[in-house]
């Protein structure tokens, strides 16, 4: 796991962690309010933007990482095909953990309306 954050580059998979440590912490947030109808409301909609953020962070990483191998590419001139898909793995890194962050806030979410439409 540590490998991985270190391949996918430590600042954006540094802030996809603190941006998943937020949305663990909006969601204990969002259930201890769960009672206040006009917060929880809220808070849910701040919930599935934190996944959204995290997910769009995520192809922002990846665009940056190949965008910067591209130019290296470029200079270079000739490499080996294994050496691009070697690249282009590395650089889905932070797309993945952007879209796990994403999925995690839509189940949370879901679970939270669910709820909701059962207490109302």
């Amino acid at each position: 796991m540590a490998r991985l954050f270190y391949e996918g580059g430590p600042l954006f998979m540094g802030i996809l962690t603190l941006v998943f440590f937020v949305l663990i912490i909006q969601t204990v947030i969002t259930w201890m309010q769960s009672d206040r109808k006009n917060r929880f409301d809220t808070n849910c909609s701040l919930i599935r933007g934190i996944g959204l953020f995290g997910l769009i962070f995520g192809i922002l990483g990846q665009l940056i990482g190949l965008y910067e191998a591209f130019e290296a590419i470029q200079q270079i001139g000739d490499i080996s095909p294994a050496l691009v898909a070697g690249g282009l793995k590395i650089s889905m890194i932070t797309t993945l953990y952007g879209f796990v962050i994403f999925l995690i806030a839509q189940l949370i979410w879901l679970v939270f309306q669910y709820t909701k439409k059962e207490v109302a």
